[in-house]
């Protein structure tokens, strides 16, 4: 087979900043070649050269036989690329959107707008083809991207994180979508921040610090790790404490929460007897568990972040209550005849974590911002910490902290000067101001940014900012509205292992995200579709809402597109019957 795509000796480098650092790769059609790795480590740069958006600083890259910097046009016009974020016009309909590429790229749409139809008919999106860009869910703007990335017929295709930000549904409905076009000869290259999406591809590259440190089938380098993932069940305590614990034995690498158990993956050659006492103490079982692509992610960039927060440790323990910290009970929310939010109901108590989770579009935003006292409620009740939200709603705020789903700090103000105008808006005075500012700088690793926009720096940076500004007060109730989204495997565990530590010491969570793992770190999850709570239980017990002989045992993400598939089935059997 062809190969389509020649790196040879690749070097991109922004003033003293080496993005690239001299790589080389052979990727041929008819593959799915996965892209992953750390914040900062490369993976968007390589994309925009293999697109001929960016030229190389030194060695060279063929696309198809083309070359990059000499036939440009060439590489344009064989290749189809979707950027990481959404670059279509949200001011503009779906099939305005549509025939505007078609126009830039110069191609005949067909008689009765046939090549149209067929991208909507493949997309899904011909219901809503008349719909603004703006008003679609995160999913449908993925499939716009990918119609429209789609429409010159590449031979090549560079998918930039298509599904950060998508709902494991939309997800699953992207990933077949890819795959065929796999199947019909496609050179597919698909940079994603999800490892069991890595883990499904034919090949990956994984990068850090513009270098390869892999390239090969996933399962080779899952391999590496046979014999050193080790799962604690059965747990007679608190997993989260567990956890933290375990994170702080030398012979482990990596540990992540699992349900009601622990996952626990040992360094290259350790016993398993620090492990293994360590269960013995919580009365749990430890057995081993085949290795995932995740573990030798994590272990062969050198382990996870550990597992102490540095915030947690400098806060008090707040007291302790037997009260509900937040409480919602019918909360609805209506947009003229768009009913957002549907009589939810459900209460979290101090030190819990609750999962608000569901698809694209289902109404979890607009629950959290009724919570945090951003929308009112059109009907129903809603309390935090035992203030309702209708009659106090500037006390509630000083008492809760709001991480939004979109970046919501100021590029116009420096990373510092976001730091003071937050710790000001929470009241605190001036000695108190400059301490905590001082010290989310410590924690956070923020020094060498100061001075930059927030617009200017890495996401996972960008995060860690949001982070720091909503704990800027030592809130009692923390909102994090997809706080990870678009992050890497470590700065995920770096960011729960805060939370953890901050659960530990009293403070009550909420948190709203599409990776499914994260919910297994949750104490009950919420599952909202349609504007509708449908379920709400402890991830174990929604899994086991979903086996069956067919999937004896289902994960996370497996029992949310089924709770999902399913009420969206009777939903639809009771429309069709009236």
């Amino acid at each position: 087979m062809a190969t389509e795509i020649v790196i040879t000796d690749l070097v991109k480098q922004f003033g003293e900043t080496r993005a690239l650092a001299g790589i080389s790769a052979r990727i041929p059609g008819g593959r799915l070649t996965g892209l992953v790795g750390p914040d900062g480590a490369g993976k968007t740069t390589l994309m925009r050269s293999l697109a001929a958006l960016m030229l190389p600083t030194a060695g060279s890259i063929t696309v198809c036989g083309y070359d990059v910097v000499s036939q440009a046009a060439e590489i344009h016009e064989n290749t189809g690329y979707m950027p990481q974020r959404f670059g279509l016009y949200e001011d503009l309909t779906v099939i305005e959107n549509m025939r505007l590429y078609a126009d830039l790229r110069k191609l005949d749409a067909g008689p009765d707008g046939e090549l149209f139809n067929r991208l909507l008919g493949f997309t899904g999106l011909a219901p809503f083809k008349a719909r603004l860009a703006g008003a679609l869910s995160g999913g449908m703007k993925q499939k716009l991207g990918l119609a429209c990335a789609l429409m010159a017929r590449p031979r090549v295709l560079l998918l930039d994180e298509p599904s950060v930000g998508v709902d494991p549904v939309s997800r699953q409905d992207l990933w077949q979508m890819v795959q065929e076009l796999v199947d019909e000869g496609m050179a597919v290259v698909w940079s994603t921040a999800y490892l069991d999406e890595a883990e499904r591809c034919q090949d990956v590259l994984l990068l850090d610090q513009g270098r390869i440190v892999y390239n090969g089938p996933p399962r080779e380098l899952t391999a590496r790790l046979v014999g050193r993932s080790f799962l604690m069940t059965d747990i007679q305590g608190n997993r989260r404490e567990a956890l933290t614990r375990g994170l702080q034995l030398p012979s482990v690498r990596d540990g992540v929460i699992q349900g009601a158990s622990v996952r626990l993956v040992l360094a290259e050659g350790a016993a398993s007897d620090e492990i293994q006492t360590l269960a013995d103490s919580y009365q749990a079982r430890l057995q081993p568990t085949s290795a995932r692509f995740e573990d030798a992610f994590i272990d062969l960039l050198g382990g996870g972040p550990g597992g102490l927060s540095a915030i947690a440790a400098k806060m008090a323990p707040l007291p302790p209550t037997d009260g509900v910290m937040v409480r919602c009970h019918e909360l609805t929310k209506r947009f003229g005849d768009f009913t957002a939010t549907d009589k939810v109901s459900f209460d979290v108590r101090q030190g819990e974590i609750l999962g608000l989770l569901g698809p694209n579009g289902a109404g979890k935003s607009t629950t959290f911002k009724m919570l945090c006292g951003l929308l009112k409620p059109t009907e129903g009740l809603a309390e935090v910490v035992g203030l309702n939200l209708r009659d106090s709603p500037s006390e509630v705020k000083l008492q809760l902290g709001y991480m939004a789903q979109k970046f919501s700090l100021y590029g116009l103000l420096s990373v510092r000067q976001n730091l003071e105008f937050f710790s000001g808006v929470y009241g605190l005075k001036r000695k108190l101001r400059r301490e905590r500012v001082q010290e989310m700088i410590e924690v956070f690793e923020l020094a060498a940014i100061l001075d930059n926009s927030p617009d200017d720096i890495p996401l996972g940076f960008k995060q860690r900012l949001a982070l720091a500004c909503a704990l800027m007060h030592r809130p009692r109730v923390l909102f994090l509205d997809e706080p990870t989204s678009g992050v890497d495997p470590l700065t995920r565990r770096e960011f729960w292992t805060h939370i953890t530590g901050l659960v530990g010491k009293g403070v009550t969570v909420m948190v709203t995200t599409h990776f499914m793992e994260e919910a297994e770190y949750c104490d009950r999850v919420a599952l909202v579709n349609r504007a509708q709570l449908i379920a709400l239980d402890t991830p174990d017990r929604l899994k086991a809402m979903v086996a069956d002989d067919a999937l004896p045992d289902p994960t996370m993400e497996d029992a949310f597109i089924r709770l999902v598939e399913r009420q969206n089935a009777l939903e639809d059997a009771r429309e069709h019957a009236a």
